[in-house]
């Protein structure tokens, strides 16, 4: 039988409105997650929020520890008691305690939300895929951000949506909250 858990990715406030590095639709994105983590506490199954850091603060003066940009946003703030796991690389498994965290509580299953769905988002579903997790990524609890390449922006919900079909296509599967609440309910 499948165990899930929830893992929240960097819903930062870094990533919001006068934040260092704002995304397209955080806001809608954090509501969605938190309907979905409202579920996992409401189950009782294993919820573990990821906080990125800085690694290099002088370097990157952005996810500095301690400042209010490096905080979980209020729509997905953890409980006493939650897991939070603080990393500085974009995969949520890289010398966190993630791994073990969900070995400990028998997970088969990973249920991915957060922030930036084409980084920190992707790296963490690929690594999940890789330790042998089944993998479902809620896009609308997910966004991202303009980029560009050779002089051409690529507009968030191009990249967004790129970076869904490419984890689709292998990695796991895609549902908005909706879809997955409703069969889970």
């Amino acid at each position: 039988m499948s165990k899930q858990a929830l893992i929240i990715i960097d819903i930062q406030n870094e990533y919001f409105e006068n934040g260092n590095l704002t995304l397209v639709n955080p806001v809608e994105a954090s509501l969605n997650a938190g309907k979905v983590l409202e579920h996992f506490r409401a189950k009782k199954l294993p919820i573990a929020h990821i906080q990125h850091l800085s690694a290099d603060p002088e370097a990157l003066p952005i996810f500095v520890e301690g400042t209010p940009g490096a905080e979980i946003h209020e729509n997905v703030k953890p409980l006493d008691g939650e897991q939070i796991f603080q990393k500085y690389y974009p995969n949520s498994f890289r010398e966190t305690g993630l791994g073990e965290y969900l070995k400990e509580n028998g997970v088969t299953e990973v249920i991915i939300t957060g922030m930036m769905t084409h980084m920190c988002v992707d790296a963490t579903t690929r690594a999940a895929f890789d330790f042998g997790y089944k993998c479902t990524v809620i896009g609308d609890a997910c966004a991202s951000k303009d980029l560009e390449i050779n002089g051409k922006t690529v507009k968030a919900d191009d990249v967004h949506h790129a970076f869904l079909a490419a984890l689709e296509f292998f990695y796991g599967e895609i549902k908005t909250t909706d879809e997955f609440l409703n069969a889970v309910s």
